[in-house]
């Protein structure tokens, strides 16, 4: 029987889906420009991919955990098909179809949304940006250590100040539970899910699980203790002094033992970032993959990247008010529409000031009166208003308003661009046009 939906619902989004009204497409749209702007400068390229893939390409390559997460379902065709769960798979799915055609290394970066089936909370969603940065065909440590670079680089150039990148691997991590007797993968890529839950559960409730996969007391015991006493292997002390090399802050990175990564498809070097403040997880998470690409049917390709946490960090940026200036700046000029008769004089001035490359709305109802314009303007926090009246149609003219600090100044009309600016400097951000 059909469902009907009452004429009364009030509308809203799906749980954990949302809309992205302007103040905070605002933030969104700066981040992704700084990031992109971060990626291309190490000479990275732009790839996307479809939002479905078919269901065999996504399942088992992530976990248990994380299949029961994907959204699956079958198509009009009876296709088995599901939503991107991440953007690294459906990566190395390009990788394995286009071999050959693709020249060796690939930088790509990748900005679209990905889905997962998850309990929302603060920071975590069921729709949500996916922002990756990888490189495919390089063994090298100094692939991963360019990964690492550029994530210091985005979080600084985003204006994060306290944030500390956590770095380990996996090949580190498997000579532990090899040593510990831990030698079937499947039971190993498990045990490493759970040791990952350290610092997000207690310590008690670890032990526990890896209890429930077969471990013994004294096992646990033991293999945390080892796991403690872990120092870097090789390609990770090569890796450390690449980092130092490009520059990135002994301050914001550091071994981290018991940073495990709970995907699968790791095999190398892994890393995260987290924040000091507000304390809400990791903000990006990645790694070196070399046989993600040969599960999909492709050459053995290797490859390292990471996603950054594009929703949270916007979250963060939010709620700590940073970038306030950048976005405030940005929020352009208002020409206003003293009168039907004026209309064209708006319209002239509202094209020089587009020439001079500032952001400008015109008001779009001359039958409105000006103190409502004016009004709209502080509502919308836009920091000029410019005004043209009948005098200043007569002089050739143009009043430039400052919406914070109430000063104005009249210019002429074709001198309009550099006086915003010369405004901007002196006024501060907050500055109406107002024709009149």
């Amino acid at each position: 029987m059909e469902q009907k939906t009452s004429q009364n619902t009030t509308p809203s989004t799906p749980k954990g889906f949302r809309d992205f009204l302007p103040e905070k497409m605002r933030v969104r749209q700066y981040v992704t420009e700084v990031l992109m702007d971060v990626f291309e400068s190490f000479g990275f390229e732009p790839l996307q991919t479809p939002t479905l893939e078919y269901a065999s390409v996504l399942q088992g390559k992530y976990g248990e955990e994380a299949d029961k997460l994907m959204y699956v379902f079958e198509d009009r065709g009876g296709r088995k098909v599901g939503l991107n769960y991440d953007l690294t798979v459906p990566t190395a799915r390009v990788l394995a179809q286009y071999q050959g055609k693709i020249p060796l290394p690939f930088k790509r970066y990748q900005i679209q949304s990905s889905y997962r089936a998850e309990n929302p909370q603060k920071g975590r969603y069921r729709q949500f940006v996916q922002c990756d940065v990888d490189t495919f065909g390089v063994s090298s440590p100094l692939a991963d250590a360019e990964i690492i670079a550029i994530i210091y680089t985005a979080l600084k150039r985003l204006g994060f100040l306290e944030f500390k990148i956590r770095i380990n691997s996996r090949q580190v991590l498997f000579g532990i539970l090899q040593d510990a007797g831990i030698g079937d993968k499947k039971l190993q890529l498990s045990v490493l899910q759970s040791i990952d839950k350290l610092g997000k559960k207690a310590e008690a409730e670890v032990e526990e699980e890896l209890t429930s996969k077969g471990l013994s007391s004294d096992g646990i015991k033991s293999l945390f203790e080892a796991i403690k006493k872990a120092t870097p292997d090789e390609n990770l002390a090569q890796m450390f002094s690449y980092l130092d090399q490009f520059g990135v802050s002994r301050d914001c990175w550091e071994f981290s033992p018991f940073m495990a990564r709970g995907l699968d498809y790791y095999t190398g070097p892994i890393f995260e970032t987290v924040l000091e403040k507000p304390k809400i997880g990791s903000i990006t998470g990645g790694g070196r993959y070399d046989d993600l690409v040969s599960q999909l049917g492709g050459p053995n390709v290797p490859a390292t990247g990471t996603t950054i946490g594009f929703e949270r960090i916007c979250d963060v940026i939010e709620e700590l008010g940073l970038l306030r200036d950048e976005l405030e700046g940005n929020r352009g000029i208002l020409v206003t529409v003293f009168s039907l008769e004026l209309v064209d004089q708006s319209i002239k001035v509202l094209n020089l000031l587009q020439e001079s490359g500032n952001n400008v709305t015109l008001y779009p109802d001359p039958n409105v009166p000006l103190e409502k314009q004016l009004s709209y303007a502080n509502k919308k926090g836009i920091p000029f208003v410019v005004i043209i009246g009948p005098d200043e149609k007569e002089k050739g003219t143009a009043l430039i308003k400052d919406m914070e600090s109430g000063e104005q100044e009249t210019v002429k009309q074709e001198n309009i661009g550099k006086a915003i600016t010369k405004q901007a400097i002196e006024f501060g951000t907050k500055a109406v046009v107002v024709l009149g």
